[in-house]
């Protein structure tokens, strides 16, 4: 059948997610035998001819047929029972319905079991995408419309089968959940065993991972740890620890000199060295075998993005109302650390400056990413060495950052303890910053302070990078909008050095903890603010995370499709409504948030207008049988009787 321009430029659209999402298909048919029989006689007419979908594809052991259609119209028949239509001419006519025709013809005439149906319709700025699940019964299971393939390529299609189908947690959900749950345990040891303050309870995990670390050189066991009141258990983590910083190079020397003051508590406390009546054995050796068989086996440093333990520090300070929040500390969540360097589109010749990197979760994902795409050992040992800068103020979550660098296979020597105002940005540069990112310390700021506004931290950023750096920074969204005479003064000067690309409003869960509205403002550095730059202005709210309960936020499933297709938007690579995006020149006087720019721009359907005039008679109807006529008269002045 010859097909019109509009529906070849749907097939179009189609193959370019396709190809996207790194999917490989064929189009019209199938390059395996027992799928190309099967479909010489799927006709949708039902006349055992041949019938063929526009694109099958083959992702491990899951079939994919996609059939599109070029009007949205067209998308969905169901029938008086609201199933999937399978009449003739709903096959016929019918993006979903036609594609399940296809894939149930494929389960019942192949040996493949798991097949995704997709009805496609529309085109690249109105569209609908829709998945099917049909099993070997032919049953179906409808599931959410998505934006791209990306959730169905052969990194994310088990994962989306487990959460999607089968309705299990996946892998990643599981080791969440045990993290958490050692989280919580080993809170409640190290308060019932150790006595410790809030402050302390992080650094004692990461002093005896670093112990651990030590085991590898025979310099440390658990089984050193004997309860010796001469030389205690904690004399020997910490010496251990102090082997393991030499041996990592930490240097000035007043570096490691001020690491080590911040566990030298772990010697020093009583509570911690001391056998306990309860455990038979002193505290430290109690913690050090937990850790030993809950994180140092299992957790694989050097191939994970993920902070763990920052994981801990959060969770510490949650259980125990700790001083995070009245400090303006906000862990950031694994996936905006990964959204950050999707956004810089890092390479492997980047410099990473983040001068607020509390536990280091921005230049731990950052070293991930480069790793990842680093061509040779020399490069990678450039990343870890040169390339990963950190500021943090706090000295103990700087002895924690140092720790997850040094756990991590190096990249400590960059960090810094200080106070990120008190460098002048010129000497900054000299690091040669060419991506910065930061989460400042958040309402901190003040008329008496004006300094530690969130938006101050982005300028004084800014002017520390390179020409042309990339700046993103995760602020509450009313750093934005700049509120105070202050604020507006430095968005005015952030504007006449520096351009702004765009910001993303985020999910007001993404800190679900805290109950910060946050958003994502994305810079170029050293080039002034252009009158006529169209930045982009993007509605991220509904990202794919949502808070379950006594866990967290997580994946509900769409993460992966919703955040791929955020940076096709963002890179310019797909077409959106302006309840997504508005893309528009700006004022520094402007709110810089998609709520400030946004307009309704979509033409209202005929089922729109059909709803709404119903909407009305229903409630003139309504009106009048309550005897309240006179308020559709013509007459406003009309009196009420």
């Amino acid at each position: 059948m010859l097909r019109n321009e509009k529906e070849v430029n749907t097939d179009l659209y189609v193959a370019g997610l396709l190809n996207e999402a790194g999917i490989i298909f064929t189009a019209q048919g199938s390059e395996i035998e027992e799928i190309e029989k099967a479909l010489k006689s799927a006709s949708k007419k039902g006349t055992g001819k041949s019938g063929f979908p526009e694109y099958v594809c083959v992702v491990k052991d899951f079939i994919l047929v996609i059939e599109d259609k070029a009007s949205v119209a067209n998308h969905i028949k169901k029938d008086d029972n609201n199933l999937i239509s399978t009449d003739t001419d709903s096959v016929l006519n019918y993006a979903v319905n036609g594609a399940v025709h296809y894939a149930k013809h494929i389960v019942n005439n192949t040996n493949f079991k798991k097949v995704i149906a997709f009805g496609v319709s529309g085109n690249a700025r109105h569209n609908r995408i829709t998945p099917v699940y049909i099993d070997e019964t032919e049953n179906y299971i409808e599931l959410d419309d998505v934006k791209t393939f990306i959730s169905f390529n052969e990194n994310n299609i088990h994962d989306y089968y487990i959460k999607e189908i089968v309705k299990e947690n996946t892998d990643r959900e599981k080791e969440l959940k045990d993290l958490l749950k050692d989280a919580e345990e080993l809170h409640n040891y190290l308060r019932d065993y150790g006595n410790l303050k809030d402050a302390e309870k992080p650094l004692v995990v990461s002093g005896i991972l670093l112990a651990l670390k030590e085991q590898e050189h025979n310099n440390f066991s658990i089984d050193f740890l004997t309860g010796d009141t001469v030389k205690t258990d904690g004399k020997k983590i910490y010496d251990a620890i102090k082997d393991n910083l030499t041996r990592a190079n930490v240097s000035p020397e007043v570096k490691k000199d001020k690491i080590l003051s911040q566990f030298s508590f772990i010697e020093s406390t009583v509570a911690l060295n001391e056998v306990h009546h309860r455990l038979g054995k002193t505290p430290l050796r109690f913690f050090a075998e937990f850790l030993n068989i809950n994180i140092f086996k299992t957790i694989k440093y050097n191939t994970s993005a993920e902070d763990y333990i920052g994981r801990f520090y959060g969770e510490f300070m949650s259980y125990q109302g700790g001083d995070g929040q009245s400090l303006g500390i906000v862990l950031t969540p694994k996936h905006i650390t990964q959204l950050f360097c999707d956004l810089a589109n890092l390479n492997e010749e980047d410099v990473v400056l983040d001068p607020c990197c509390g536990t280091g979760a921005f230049l731990i994902a950052a070293m991930h990413n480069m790793l990842k795409i680093a061509s040779d050992d020399n490069i990678k040992r450039s990343i870890r060495h040169k390339q990963l800068h950190g500021i943090e103020q706090r000295v103990d979550m700087f002895t924690i950052a140092t720790t997850n660098m040094i756990l991590r296979g190096d990249g400590k020597s960059n960090l810094i303890n200080g106070d990120f105002f008190k460098y002048n940005p010129s000497k900054l540069q000299l690091k040669q910053a060419t991506v910065g990112m930061i989460n400042p310390p958040y309402s901190q700021g003040s008329r008496s302070n004006p300094e530690c506004y969130e938006i101050n931290f982005i300028a004084h950023l800014l002017d520390s990078l390179l020409e042309g750096g990339r700046c993103i920074a995760i602020v509450p969204q009313s750093s934005m909008a700049g509120k105070s005479k202050d604020e507006q003064s430095i968005k005015e000067e952030i504007f006449a050095k520096h351009t702004l690309e765009g910001v993303i409003t985020l999910n007001p869960d993404t800190f679900y903890n805290v109950g910060t509205m946050p958003c994502i403002a994305v810079f170029t550095a050293h080039y002034p603010h252009p009158a006529n730059k169209k930045c982009k202005f993007i509605n991220f709210e509904n990202d794919g995370y949502k808070v379950f309960p006594h866990i967290g936020l997580l994946d509900d499933g769409s993460a992966n499709d919703k955040k791929q297709y955020l940076l096709d938007v963002w890179n310019g690579n797909a077409e959106f409504e302006s309840r997504f995006c508005v893309e528009t020149a700006v004022e520094s006087t402007d709110e810089w948030l998609h709520s400030f720019y946004y307009f309704n721009d979509e033409i209202p359907s005929g089922a729109d207008f059909d709803k709404t005039v119903g909407e009305y008679l229903s409630f003139e109807f309504d009106m009048i049988m309550q005897g309240r006529n006179y308020l559709f008269k013509e007459n406003s002045n009309a009196k009420v009787k």
